[in-house]
């Protein structure tokens, strides 16, 4: 049986129309159920459509969003999807709660979160198929690629195992052909069609074939198996053995063929009558049809009289627990091997080797045997109690080493320890304590191996210095496939605060704050793994934005401190680049930062503009003198026009570009590549998909009109935030970026907060920079503070000293530019306007990120 892949919420595959199965049609096939008549023909044209669907890539977001949607549904008792599927299992005899109960497996190893830690684990992230560098100093991109068909062999033993195969074969990227049995039930098929459903783009259902007969019938098993690229085969010898056969040359065989697996017990935890009760629910759970089911249980010890007494314990407990549960009917073949296992082992008896402990309704069985060879059970509550001394583990084990896979060990931390390994190198593949075994963890291995590795490909391609801005390939050929936005209601901060309340403590590993600049500082929380995702994805931003890790000497000159995470994450995305960094954050002692960039040759600053502006003009003689600094990545604010001329004709600065664009509920949302103008900005779409909504209502805005920026992230664990209204406003500019890159781009247009009401008019901040740069020339920073009055309201522009004209000139020219203003304060009198020329070092910043305050309004404290 595969590892089970992991969990998630429904959409879509609950409005779906049924697909259930027509009479006589036991096949599904891209998307639409087909008889017997129409197999034949379609499988000679298998290995075309292999080719048709390997050339359309398929995005894991778009197997992660639908499998999502159905783990939802299948959670949810009483739904149309969730009633059709019990139905299904309960018309072909399972017990009702037997069925709930494997249903709610499938939701829990189908969830967003289950999957994105399988693709973690076994392919190093949740975008394995895309090329990007794994190191980002080199021109080198790799990425997983689908071996091409892959045909799943499903057993008959495991309802569930056949579509998580199908899943998996999805995640990396395949064409998948499953092939179950004509006797099993249609489950793996109307679940498969309900996945397909889940997915509005109709990609997995070109992705996915289902056919139900049996494997006698060589017309179809031949053509089948002829046309792979790798078959997944699970069942015993025989069965894996007629399968290779028909395999094509290069074809790759996967093997999950049948294993055994026991428990180990010590002195001491075969005494423990809740360890025996912990084992004996091992046994009866899932009549021990998993290869994790527990047939032996060894003991260590040479000593027959301990092997029979601790068989008379774990018959004791067996009986309690398997009281407990229905057992199913068994048919002849299974009854007839019990009952021969079971004879042979009573005339053993005579011999004092053996000693069989049952009931007579013949419910259960302890088979106790004196000799340590591994012995398979006849199953069905069946389990052997043997001696094998530790010091025998290697020898009596290793030669059944291509069989084995479970071992539960019931001992202390050092024979947890000890034993662990003795039993890894005699050939097990898994080692659980007791009354553990059929439990799996998210992304364990199965067998030994990870199977998305076994069902994939590692692919590499080298590239010359032109791709040195370029972090992902794909990125160039075109735009990324995405799932539609929810269609739910709009999220602002408040509703992101009232998430975290009842957010679990799974989900909040990492604590951050924002800088507070325009109200009081928000909390937002994050998982480790969604940290990880988020910076991985903000660095392929920056080397984009052409930084170059493999030449650039960093200085991060971010604020830090007080749970604000701008240092923090550049720390990071630095630190995922493999670049060179001098992390100095951003210090009041001006003079020593100076000092420290020339002494470590930092030629690459990150920071706040307004920061990094007071250290170029408090520092000038010491910068200019050095000449070093090349690039700028500022964040959080924006340089002016002004303010990169003096940077670039004073100091030598080559390069002056957004380092991101980003919140701290979001996160990196967007990054400037080289091409950039202004304030566009690419959408990290790995990670969030963007809406441009009308300013007055919920509906989207023409193509290239400005609105509300709502984002959706895909990569957040816990915390749902979807259609989040973070504030700013933006527009998407027509065509394509002539960097190349085929992902959106966004311009960014200012935030809500930059609009200021007073004296009856509305003000963007804007209107105040563009006025001082267009009238006065300034390449200063602009600060407008209002307060009240008892006739009326003040406002009042700061100017840097160094940069600005008298106070009587700056007032004359804000009067002239901005018309509403001069109305306000000469015409209607409802405004006093007044302009205070003073040192940077008086503007207001808000204390944690040190960003500037556009809008300093005291109007409500006097």
């Amino acid at each position: 049986m595969t590892s089970a892949p992991m969990s998630g919420t429904a959409a879509t595959a609950d409005t779906a129309p049924a697909p259930g199965t027509p009479g006589g049609e036991h096949h599904w096939w891209q998307g639409a159920f087909i008889g017997d008549d129409e197999v034949t023909a379609r499988l000679a044209d298998l290995p075309a459509l292999t080719d048709r669907a390997l050339g359309e890539q398929l995005p894991t977001e778009i197997v992660l969003a639908a499998c999502d949607r159905l783990s939802g549904t299948l959670g949810t008792p009483g739904g149309p999807v969730h009633t059709r599927l019990t139905r299904c299992l309960t018309d072909e005899g399972t017990e009702a709660e037997e069925a709930v109960a494997l249903l709610a497996d499938l939701a829990a190893a189908l969830s967003r979160p289950a999957l994105e830690r399988k693709l973690r684990r076994e392919l190093g992230g949740p975008h394995p198929e895309r090329l990007i560098r794994p190191d980002a100093r080199e021109t080198v991109y790799e990425a997983w690629a689908p071996v091409g068909l892959l045909v799943h062999i499903a057993p008959g033993n495991a309802a569930g195992v056949a579509p998580l195969s199908v899943v998996e074969g999805l995640l990396s990227g395949n064409l998948n052909v499953l092939k179950t049995s004509s006797s099993d039930t249609p489950l793996a098929r109307l679940l498969l069609a309900e996945l397909a459903a889940a997915d509005p783009t109709g990609t997995l259902a070109r992705r996915i074939v289902v056919l139900s007969f049996p494997s006698g019938r060589r017309e179809w098993l031949e053509p089948l198996c002829a046309a792979a690229d790798a078959i997944a085969v699970w069942g015993g010898e025989d069965a894996v053995a007629g399968i290779t056969e028909l395999a094509p040359p290069g074809c790759r065989v996967v093997e999950w063929g049948h294993k055994i697996s026991f428990a180990y017990l010590c002195r001491g935890s075969w005494s423990d009558p809740a360890v025996l009760a912990a084992l004996a629910a091992d046994v009866c759970r899932l009549e021990q049809q998993a290869c994790s089911s527990p047939q032996v249980v060894y003991l260590d010890t040479d000593d027959a009289d301990e092997v029979f007494a601790v068989a008379g314990d774990l018959a004791a407990e067996l009986a309690l627990v398997s009281d407990k549960l229905p057992r199913p009917e068994l048919d002849l073949a299974e009854h007839a091997e019990i009952t021969n296992t079971e004879l042979v082992a009573r005339l053993e008896q005579h011999l004092g080797l053996t000693r069989v402990i049952a009931p007579d309704d013949g419910s259960w069985r302890v088979l106790a045997d004196t000799r340590p060879a591994l012995t398979a059970s006849p199953l069905h509550r069946s389990v052997w109690v043997k001696p094998l001394p530790r010091r025998d583990v290697t020898a009596t084990l290793r030669p059944m080493r291509r069989y084995l896979q479970t071992a539960a060990v019931g001992g202390d931390r050092r024979d947890v320890a000890a034993l662990s390994r003795a039993l890894l190198c005699a050939g097990v593949t898994r080692v659980t304590p007791v009354g553990a075994m059929l439990d799996a963890y998210d992304g364990e291995p199965h067998d030994g191996v990870y199977a998305l590795q076994r069902y994939s490909r590692r692919v590499a391609v080298r590239a010359d210095e032109r791709f040195t801005a370029t972090s992902c390939l794909d990125d160039l050929v075109a735009a990324p496939l995405l799932p539609a936005p929810p269609t739910g209601p709009l999220l602002d901060k408040a509703g992101v605060q009232e998430q975290l309340r009842h957010l679990a403590p799974e989900h909040a590993h990492l604590y951050f704050r924002s800088g507070g600049t325009t109200g009081a500082p928000a909390l937002s929380v994050f998982t480790n793994a969604d940290y990880d995702t988020q910076m991985r994805a903000a660095a392929h931003g920056l080397l984009d934005s052409g930084f170059d890790p493999a030449r650039d000497r960093a200085a991060n000159l971010f604020y830090c401190g007080g749970m604000y995470g701008s240092f923090i994450s550049f720390f990071s995305i630095l630190e995922r680049l493999n670049a060179t960094q001098i992390p100095l954050a951003a210090g009041d002692d001006l003079a020593s930062v100076a000092e420290a960039l020339v002494a470590y040759r930092a030629d690459t600053l990150f920071g706040m503009p307004s920061y990094l502006w007071q250290l170029f003009h408090t520092q000038r003689e010491t910068l200019r003198a050095w000449g070093g600094v090349r690039k700028v990545y500022y964040g959080g604010e924006h340089f002016t026009g002004e303010q990169r001329r003096v940077l670039q004709e004073d100091f030598g600065v080559e390069v002056i570009r957004s380092a991101a664009y980003g919140s701290t509920d979001l996160g990196p949302l967007g990054y400037q590549c080289e091409r950039a103008e202004g304030s566009v900005h690419h959408v990290l779409t790995d990670l969030h998909t963007l809406e441009v909504l009308d300013t007055e209502s919920d509906r989207p805005v023409p193509a290239g009109e400005p609105g509300r920026l709502v984002f959706t992230s895909r990569a957040r664990a816990g915390q749902r935030l979807d259609r989040y209204q973070i504030g700013d406003l933006g527009r998407v500019p027509a065509g394509d970026c002539p960097c190349g890159s085929r992902t959106p781009r966004v311009e960014l247009l200012g935030r809500h907060g930059d609009v200021v009401r007073v004296g009856t008019y509305s003000y963007h901040y804007r209107r105040f920079v563009d006025a001082a740069r267009t009238h006065l020339g300034y390449r200063g920073e602009l600060q407008v503070v209002l307060t009240g009055g008892t006739d009326r309201e003040r406002l009042t522009v700061r100017l840097d000293a160094a940069y600005a004209p008298s106070a009587e000139e700056a007032r004359a020219a804000f009067l002239t530019a901005i018309p509403e203003l001069r109305s306000s304060v000469e015409e209607e009198g409802m405004l006093t306007l007044s302009v205070e020329i003073t040192d940077v070092a008086s503007f207001e910043r808000a204390a944690t990120s040190g960003k500037l305050r556009a809008f300093v309004d005291r109007r409500t404290t006097g």
